[in-house]
């Protein structure tokens, strides 16, 4: 546990990040081998990441993303979607423990019925604010995990994410949570950690 609390200790939001350390794919996938752990409602595992490497639509991104330097320097730009049709997937999430015999046939129809019902019923909305909140939980986690193997991140939410949809053929299934560009920070132009409030100004024990 003591290299977790020093993992979420030294995550910073790293404003700027060093040239030339490319990241490969090797790399980026080790961190997903960790973030597909992550929590989700009913398991349904909303979020779709896009990795984006490719020096010239890096540069596509960056203009969608007004110019911000960061994203240029960055190794790779992690664009982090939220799928709003994710509970229409329930039925092949859940089949493994079907197969198993985790579930019966009558648990597992059950199953896909409540879920499928309660996201249908709840509407749009509540379709895409499932999208944003379980896409926010396991972006927090891809910046935990990048840390944890020497990687910097910053999550953005400084977009167009219209233009943005443009430049990589996003689907309006899709909801653009957040950027996160990832890569070696520079330190020597690293500002002073933000002031944090003290636990009595955002806990309060009932």
């Amino acid at each position: 546990m003591d290299q977790f609390e020093q993992v979420v200790r030294e995550r910073r939001s790293a404003s700027n990040f060093l040239d030339n350390h490319p990241i490969t794919q090797k790399e980026v996938n080790e961190i997903f081998e960790l973030v597909k752990m992550g929590p989700s409602a009913f398991n349904l595992q909303h979020t779709n990441y896009l990795v984006v490497m490719n020096s010239e639509l890096k540069k596509e991104v960056k203009q969608a993303a007004y110019n911000q330097y960061k994203v240029g320097t960055a190794s790779a730009v992690i664009v982090v979607l939220g799928d709003k049709n994710a509970y229409k997937e329930a039925g092949r999430i859940y089949e493994g423990l079907l197969m198993l015999g985790i579930l019966s046939k009558q648990e597992y129809d059950h199953e896909i019925e409540d879920v499928v019902s309660l996201y249908e019923k709840r509407g749009e909305h509540f379709q895409r604010d499932e999208a944003i909140r379980n896409a926010s939980l396991s972006a927090m986690l891809f910046m935990l995990a990048a840390k944890s193997k020497g990687w910097d991140t910053c999550p953005m939410i400084g977009f167009d994410p219209e233009q943005l949809k443009r430049v990589l053929s996003i689907s309006d299934q899709y909801e653009p949570v957040l950027m996160i560009t990832i890569g070696k920070e520079k330190v020597s132009s690293r500002k002073p950690r933000g002031y944090r409030k003290p636990i009595a100004e955002f806990v309060k024990y009932l």
